[in-house]
C-alpha cells in the first residue's frame, strides 16, 4: 500500500504546529498522539484501531510519513501519565505540561468552530490515546 491508498492524518492545524509535529515523527521524538473523543463523535468518524496505518500530511497537504498504530485506548485525561506525555514528542516535561497544552488546543478557536461550542475539558474528559511506529518506505504489512 502506498501513501495514496491510506487514510490520511493531519496533526493540529496547518502551519508551524503541524510542521513541528511532522518533524518530531520523522526524527523519532513523537511516537504518540492524543485526540479528543468528542471530535471523532462530532465528525461521525470511528475511533482508530490498533494496526491501522495512516499517511501523515504536512501543512501543504502532501504525504510526509506513514505510521502504524500499535496501541489505541479511549481514556479519561486523568489516566495519561508522564511517559505518554513525553512520547508526544512536543518537549513536555510531564503530564501537567501535556495537560495544559491539550486543554488549550481542545478549547482553541478551530476546535470550538468545528464542534459549534466550547468543549468541557476536565480530568474525566475522554481522549483517544494512540501510540504508533513509523512504517519504513516499502515495508510490507505482515499477513
Amino acid at each position: 500500500m502506498g501513501h495514496d491508498d491510506l487514510p490520511t492524518l493531519e496533526l493540529a492545524l496547518p502551519g508551524p504546529e503541524r510542521d513541528r509535529g511532522v518533524a518530531a515523527i520523522l526524527d523519532g521524538r513523537k511516537t504518540a498522539l492524543t485526540g479528543l473523543l468528542e471530535i471523532y463523535e462530532h465528525a461521525e468518524e470511528a475511533v482508530p484501531q490498533t494496526g491501522q496505518r495512516f499517511s501523515v500530511l504536512d501543512s501543504e497537504g502532501r504525504p510526509a510519513v506513514t505510521i502504524e498504530l500499535v496501541d489505541v485506548r479511549v481514556v479519561p485525561m486523568k489516566e495519561i501519565d508522564d511517559d505518554f506525555a513525553r512520547a508526544e514528542g512536543r518537549g513536555y516535561a510531564d503530564v501537567a505540561e501535556w495537560r495544559a497544552a491539550h486543554e488549550e488546543f481542545f478549547r482553541s478557536d478551530g476546535v470550538c468552530a468545528f464542534l459549534g461550542r466550547t468543549p468541557v475539558i476536565d480530568e474525566d474528559t475522554l481522549v483517544v490515546a494512540e501510540r504508533f511506529r513509523v512504517v519504513e518506505p516499502g515495508e510490507q504489512r505482515a499477513r
